[in-house]
């Protein structure tokens, strides 16, 4: 048997590490898998309100922790270089915070790459979600080489959309989303690689990105 030259030979993703000055981003081990998800069975939202389009969040504590590990741990049994999903953990001063996705299809042609997320209800309010949303709009351009990164939330959800307007994401238009049965309108949002370039100002390194950079399909 061939001996693995790397801790993570078969799977580098889990070595990609993006860190700001309060905040490392990282693909989850099964542990902090199940850490994340005791963050989201906490609460992340008012129970009297919904900002995601699929309502993942609806459920018992345990019925949510569930699935938040079956969906991170989907991603990585999905992946693949022409349909993708970074389902990242957020870890500030050693405790979960929350998540950070990037996801793209077809990015070898198209360049360009969405962005979703999370914070527990306990960390929100920090200026999180700008700083990790900074992280992996850092990866996207300058890491692989992004022309556009896309965003949408609701109309009601100003915390989302003053992350949005604090990176420099311009509207895109609106549409309308069923959620929980109802019509639900949706600003979306994009960010070019030049105004990414102009609203910078969250400092970001990134280590291990060359060990995965095909993963991506670039």
């Amino acid at each position: 048997m061939t001996p693995l030259t790397t801790p993570y030979a078969h799977w580098p993703l889990h070595g990609l590490r993006i860190r700001t000055p309060r905040l490392e981003l990282r693909l989850p081990d099964t542990a902090l898998t199940d850490r994340l998800a005791a963050v989201a069975a906490a609460g992340v939202h008012a129970p009297d309100r919904m900002p995601f389009t699929v309502p993942w969040t609806d459920g018992e504590p345990g019925t949510v922790a569930r699935a938040v590990f079956q969906h991170v741990l989907s991603t990585v049994a999905n992946w693949s270089v022409d349909d993708w999903c970074l389902s990242l953990a957020v870890v500030h001063d050693g405790e979960v915070v929350g998540r950070q996705d990037l996801m793209a299809r077809s990015f070898a042609v198209t360049r360009e790459a969405k962005t979703g997320s999370w914070l527990g209800l306990a960390h929100q309010g920090q200026g999180f979600g700008t700083e990790m949303r900074a992280a992996v709009l850092h990866l996207a351009f300058e890491g692989l080489g992004a022309r556009y990164a896309v965003s949408a939330a609701m109309t009601d959800n100003p915390a989302s959309l003053g992350v949005s307007r604090r990176l420099g994401y311009l509207p895109d238009g609106l549409t309308v989303a069923a959620v929980r049965g109802t019509p639900t309108a949706l600003r979306r949002l994009r960010l070019d690689r030049a105004r990414w370039a102009e609203h910078r100002r969250v400092e970001v390194s990134v280590e291990g990105l060359d060990a995965c950079r095909g993963d991506f399909g670039v």
